[in-house]
């Protein structure tokens, strides 16, 4: 399965948001990321009104907490009819379990379509110096990324956050029936920023990525709708 590239909408707020994605056609059938920075400033409004513009939505929270909260937290949010949502892996099996029953709920409450539930494993800024000598993880990077990926399999995830870089591995070893959504993706020559682990859209494709997370290369470009077409046309005709 191939999935989309994801625009990261990460502004400040609503006019910054708006100033951004009217820049598109309409006909462009954007599925957007909206993130910690947007929700925290605007609320669930600012959701159901990107979803009045008929764009699919990745909410990109990482909720991390006990099962019982998240849980009613993802209840909440399965009510508002997005796309993909995201928890941290390291929060455990049972809050994962419990984050899926949430979303079920809710959505079945509002009579819509139950989010895709990711786990973050872990993120893109973390370079295997900071996982041993600060997370202190006996695993290297890429097994610490495909225990956390079996686990969130094994506890009713869709999916799970990467880097492109584990990929190759993650499919051999948690399988083809999971989604790989990989953040960090860059044009040639674009500087890594605070990303340690990144690839081009040709490159994550070839490693074996279900869907691309893009913000500052498209948002900050000069024209970033020309700059999301080639993005998107590099993701789509990459040899897989």
């Amino acid at each position: 399965m191939q999935g989309p590239l994801i625009v990261s909408l990460d502004v400040a707020d609503r006019a910054d948001l708006f100033e951004l994605i009217d820049k598109f056609p309409k006909d462009d059938k954007l599925t957007v990321k909206i993130g910690m920075e947007l929700f925290y400033g605007e609320g669930p409004q600012i959701v159901r009104d990107i979803l009045d513009r008929g764009y699919d939505i990745f909410l990109d929270l990482k909720l991390h907490d006990i099962p019982n909260t998240v849980k009613s937290g993802m209840r909440q949010i399965g009510r508002l009819g997005v796309t993909f949502v995201t928890v941290h892996a390291l929060g455990g099996s049972e809050m994962i379990k419990a984050a899926k029953q949430g979303l079920i709920e809710g959505s079945e409450e509002a009579g819509v379509q139950t989010p895709k539930l990711l786990a973050v494993t872990e993120l893109t800024s973390i370079t295997e110096e900071v996982l041993k000598n600060e997370q202190n993880s006996r695993l290297d990077m890429v097994d610490q990324v495909v225990a956390l990926a079996k686990l969130a399999k094994r506890s009713n995830a869709d999916g799970v956050i990467t880097s492109p870089l584990e990929v190759k591995a993650l499919r051999e070893q948690v399988g083809d029936d999971f989604w790989y959504v990989t953040p960090g993706i860059r044009p040639s020559g674009y500087p890594k920023d605070d990303q340690s682990r990144t690839a081009t859209p040709a490159e994550a494709a070839q490693f074996g990525s279900t869907a691309l997370v893009v913000g500052r290369p498209i948002i900050k470009a000069d024209d970033p709708v020309a700059a999301y077409h080639t993005m998107s046309e590099e993701w789509n005709n990459a040899k897989r």
